[in-house]
This record gives structure tokens, C-alpha cells and sequence, in this order.
């Protein structure tokens, strides 16, 4: 007599859960997708407003040393979804992507949507069953999962569970790490949730910030503690946002614990230090300051803003502002919080998961689970690394959880 196929319980129904459920359901399992918002992946939509940036192009090892500390362990997930499966991946959903001049990876219609509705087709042609507005609220004493629906209490048993519950950044579209106590009260170690990805905090005049508040700041290079990051970023009412900031998160939140830090911003990075100099050297004579180094340095109102932030009133000779232009500092006294940072770092413990992504040392009584997705402790910049893990880890503990019930 056949046994019927092992049911396995998915709660978060993001880019990790919605991986893990493909993986299993193409294996035959009976999966169900439970999550507490009313629709699927509403940070996936939310980051496909910026062009949905999937992955990236460079080198593996390049690409892993982007994860820092949590490299190591993220390496098997990976390689074995590389962002060449991600891109083909996709493809086979009907979205083909191309490479973008930063070397990012991009879907040809630059939006998310499409490619959602195509992967829920495809889960839901597989069996997959989707259940929003259930909110986890932890194991019951038989190691049933415990929900909050519109319609009362539920408890659902189940073979297997895989937690892909997300990290603590932007909370209103889901992920709020209300998880954190339920795992705590199972013996699980978790390190608090910090931004990641976040803007942080300058403190600007009021002239400069009415002026300038919404205006990018383009082809600019950013140096802390001997790093340096070329992009672009945004001037902000609070202080900075943006791409190169970003890339230097991790450092600039560690060095924020114990005060001020100085960020220091190269304004014409593509200019020799020495060429600029001759250039201002001649000084502006009757010119203004903006009309100067406009003409001489290329200069947009918004750099001259930032040199008009470091000089206030006084008049600075050639040498002073060929000094600013390449290396303007800018006292950083704080970063943005978890509610608009585009990423979290801390999470559960590498030590409490094992190779299979499986939660090691959780009370005999309850069924084994798997963890994927932000929820893991691991950082990286934006540009298609968040994504790229995301998925990654998600089909490696689907695929560690249909293995496990294999054997």
C-alpha cells in the first residue's frame, strides 16, 4: 500500500518560503504556504520598484566575499543555486534578464509583478496551497504549529517546518521578527536585529536641507576607515541614502556604537587630485563660489552645497576647496532604524543550524525545522546579493527538509 507523501508546513510566504516550497513540490511533497499578510511577497513587489534587481554578475569569488563573516556558510546554498540558475530560473518563468552597465542583473521588464504571478502559477499548478492571514504563534505541547487566522485559533501538524519568516526591516509589509521570542523559549540563539542597508544621519543646516533634501549626489566616491565605495547616493532630509552608502553599512553601524564618525565623500573621484588643484588654482576672482566650481571642477549645486556645509561663511583659498572636493567630511551621528533600513543583520545563529539548514538541539517533541532567508544572521550591500541568498538558502532547506523525510 502506497504512503501518502510527507506534508511540510512553509510559515513566510516571501522569496525564501515561495523557493522552498518550488524545490519540495517538484520532489511531490504536500506542501502548505502559511503566512500572516493577506498576499505573497509584498517586499519582493516593494523591491521591484526599483527595477527588481535579482543578482549580479561577477566573479564567484567576488561575489561570496560580499557576505563577509557569513560567507563560509552560505557557500554550499550558493553554489548550488549560483546567479546563473537564478537568471535561468527566471527565464523559465518568461522573464529573461540581461546584465546592466554596473554589472547588476535585471529582469527585461524591470518589474517584479510578472515574475511573482509567474512563480505562484507555477507553485500552485504544483499543489502548493497558500494560506495568508495566519499568524504563527509558536509549537503546541504535541509540536503542533499554533496560528492567529481571522477565523479563530488553528493548529495544523505537520511533518516537517520550514521557517522562513524573514529579518526586521520594514516591518509594515511583514517581517517584524515577532518570531524572535518563540525561537528564544526553544533554546535557539539569536543576535539582535540591526539595519542593514540603512541611511544614516547627518546633521545639515536648515538652508541646505529645504534646499537640497530628494537631489542625488552622482559619480561619487565614499571613504570610512580606509574603504572606499564609488556610486551614488541621495541627500535626505535626516542625512544620506544610497547605493555606495549602503556598501558601507556594516562598518559605519559597528563605528556608530560608540559615537560620531566622519564619512569623508570624494566629489570628482574620475579627477586627479593634482589636475583639480591646477585647476582651482588660478581663484575665482569676482566669480561666486558656485559658478567657480562649477565651471572649474564640474561641480552640481549639491557638491557646492556640501563645500558651502564644511566652509560656512568664510571665504576658502584654491588649496581648502581642492581639499574639500576630494575629500569632504561629513559628520555621520546616527543611522536609520529598522523601519526604513532595506535590510537587516543578526538573526539566528550560525552555530544553532546545521549543513541541511535544519534548527539543531529543539525539544524532542517537535517535528524537525528548517530555517531560510533573512532570518539567518548574514548581511550584504544591495545589488542582487540579498536576493540571490534569499532564494538560495530557501531551496537549500527545502531541499534539506524533503532529504531528511526521505530518510
Amino acid at each position: 500500500m502506497n504512503q501518502p507523501a510527507p506534508f511540510i508546513a512553509i510559515i513566510g510566504a516571501g522569496p525564501a518560503g515561495l523557493a522552498a516550497a518550488e524545490v519540495l513540490s517538484v520532489a511531490g511533497v504536500q506542501v502548505s504556504l502559511y503566512d500572516r499578510m493577506p498576499s505573497a511577497a509584498r517586499k519582493f513587489l516593494m523591491a521591484g520598484r526599483g527595477g527588481l534587481n535579482l543578482t549580479h554578475s561577477e566573479a564567484a569569488e567576488a561575489f561570496l566575499a560580499r557576505y563577509g563573516t557569513a560567507a563560509e556558510r552560505l557557500a554550499p546554498a550558493l553554489a548550488a543555486f549560483p546567479p546563473q540558475a537564478l537568471r535561468n530560473w527566471a527565464a523559465g518563468l518568461g522573464e529573461e534578464t540581461f546584465v546592466g552597465s554596473s554589472g547588476r542583473v535585471f529582469p527585461e521588464s524591470f518589474k517584479a509583478s510578472p515574475l511573482l504571478r509567474a512563480w505562484l502559477g507555477r507553485l500552485a499548478a504544483n499543489g502548493v496551497t497558500f494560506h495568508p492571514r495566519h499568524e504563527w504563534q509558536g509549537f503546541g505541547t504535541s509540536g503542533v504549529l499554533l496560528f492567529a487566522t481571522p477565523d479563530g485559533p488553528a493548529a495544523v501538524k505537520a511533518d516537517a517546518v520550514i521557517l522562513a519568516l524573514g529579518g526586521a526591516s520594514w516591518p509594515r509589509l511583514g517581517s517584524d521578527g515577532g518570531f524572535v521570542p518563540v525561537l528564544r523559549a526553544l533554546g535557539v540563539r539569536m543576535n539582535d536585529f540591526v539595519p542593514a542597508n540603512m541611511g544614516v544621519l547627518v546633521p545639515w543646516s536648515e538652508v541646505f536641507r529645504q534646499k537640497f533634501a530628494g537631489t542625488p549626489l552622482k559619480r561619487i566616491a565614499l571613504t570610512f576607515n580606509g574603504a572606499t565605495v564609488k556610486g551614488e547616493a541621495m541627500v535626505s532630509a535626516a542625512g544620506l541614502e544610497g547605493g555606495a552608502l549602503y556598501a558601507l553599512s556594516a562598518p559605519l553601524r559597528r563605528a556608530l556604537a560608540d559615537g560620531p564618525v566622519t564619512l569623508h565623500v570624494d566629489l570628482r573621484p574620475d579627477l586627479d587630485g593634482a589636475e583639480l588643484a591646477r585647476r582651482l588654482g588660478g581663484g575665482r576672482g569676482s566669480a561666486s563660489l558656485s559658478t567657480f566650481l562649477r565651471k572649474a571642477a564640474g561641480l552640481a549645486p549639491v557638491a557646492v552645497g556640501l563645500i558651502r556645509e564644511a566652509t560656512g561663511p568664510t571665504r576658502p583659498d584654491p588649496a581648502t576647496l581642492a581639499r574639500l572636493v576630494k575629500a569632504l567630511p561629513l559628520t555621520i551621528t546616527g543611522h536609520a532604524g529598522l523601519e526604513r533600513a532595506i535590510s537587516s543583520a543578526g538573526g539566528i545563529a550560525w552555530d544553532c543550524i546545521g549543513p541541511d539548514f535544519s534548527l539543531l538541539g529543539l525539544p524532542a517533541h517537535l517535528p524537525p525545522v528548517f530555517v531560510a532567508g533573512e532570518m539567518l544572521d548574514w548581511e550584504a550591500p544591495t545589488g542582487g546579493y540579498l536576493l540571490q541568498a534569499v532564494i538560495a538558502t530557501g531551496r537549500a532547506a527545502g531541499a534539506g527538509a524533503e532529504a531528511r523525510l526521505s530518510r
